[in-house]
């Protein structure tokens, strides 16, 4: 007698126990399946999530790098010191030498102002001379030196006889006739006048004729 034929319970429960245990790993299948998508990744999810809000490690500071930042900064500084001290230097510089030639200019203009008086005491004497005489020979040759002096120093003479009065060039001491030339016009220079460029070393006296 075969062993099926003394336990018939065994032939029906052999089949169950495969089919039992499929059953099983569907089961679970299913009920992962259904699981969410983002549950069986929460751990790693978590992680990176953590991981962005940390950021990257913050740099710690170069000493060197900041020494050497200090020391351009302090160059810079000092640069734009010696910049504006060079800056001052060459203001100075200028106004020195343009009141060193102004008061070189006013010198020149106060002597060749004083100088006058002897020029027109040459000229009274050359007047005053006989002709052929050594004595107006040397005048001649000490008023001719005197005039070159004046004509190197840009000095001019004031003569403007038949223009009109120029009270900025002119004093004038006499009253001329109508029939001495055009009205409010110089008829006659009593005293000569200087001019040294632009400035007056001396106004000239002259005669005006009339307006009225």
């Amino acid at each position: 007698m075969s062993e099926l034929e003394q336990n018939p319970q065994r032939e029906e429960q052999t089949p169950e126990e495969p089919e039992s245990l499929w059953e099983q790993v569907l089961a679970e299948q299913e009920t992962l399946a259904e699981q969410e998508p983002g549950e069986a990744e929460t751990p790693e999810s978590d992680w990176l999530l953590e991981e962005e809000e940390a950021g990257e490690p913050q740099e710690e500071p170069d000493p060197a790098k900041a020494a050497l930042e200090e020391a351009q900064a302090r160059a810079d500084e000092y640069l734009a010191m010696a910049q504006r001290v060079q800056a001052d230097f060459d203001n100075y510089r200028k106004r020195n030498a343009s009141l060193r030639a102004d008061a070189y200019a006013e010198g020149q203009r106060s002597v060749a102002t004083q100088m006058l008086t002897a020029l027109d005491n040459m000229e009274r004497a050359l007047v005053s001379a006989e002709d052929d005489s050594p004595l107006k020979s040397g005048i001649e040759l000490t008023l001719k030196q005197m005039r070159d002096v004046y004509e190197k120093l840009g000095v001019t003479v004031i003569d403007r006889v038949g223009e009109k009065f120029d009270p900025n060039l002119e004093n004038a001491v006499l009253q001329g006739t109508p029939e001495e030339g055009e009205p409010g016009t110089v008829c006659q220079v009593l005293q000569k006048g200087y001019l040294m460029g632009d400035h007056v070393l001396r106004h000239a006296m002259v005669k005006v004729v009339s307006e009225s």
